[in-house]
């Protein structure tokens, strides 16, 4: 089982942190289910870059980066060096802490 905090760079949002969540979903399937708004244009088929986060830590317990997901990161908001889509980030087996940034959302058309 895994913990996964989740931090917010938008103005005005807390810090949400989640416990025993289960190996098998994505970063941004795990958000969606617990009411954390990230956007996903393409409907989490690394298609699009706006479920773009930040992995600060527990890279570990994600699948390595793959080319598909470099270039739609290329085209991200901010990409930085720990720069993932939420939706390649499907946990592993096994268990332990992730943290996560969310880049601000508000920055994306029609918000």
């Amino acid at each position: 089982m895994y913990t996964i905090h989740f931090k917010f760079e938008e103005k005005g949002l807390e810090p949400v942190t989640l416990t025993n969540i289960e190996a098998g979903d994505s970063i941004l399937e795990i958000a969606l289910k617990n009411d954390i708004e990230l956007h996903h244009n393409c409907g989490g088929v690394c298609a699009c870059s706006t479920c773009h986060v930040y992995v600060e830590k527990g890279e570990d317990y994600l699948p390595e980066i793959t080319d598909r997901e470099e270039d739609f990161i290329d085209r991200a908001v901010n990409p930085r060096l720990n720069s993932r889509l939420g939706c390649q980030c499907v946990l592993e087996a096994g268990s332990g802490t992730i943290e996560v940034t969310v880049p601000d959302q508000s920055q994306f058309l029609g918000e």
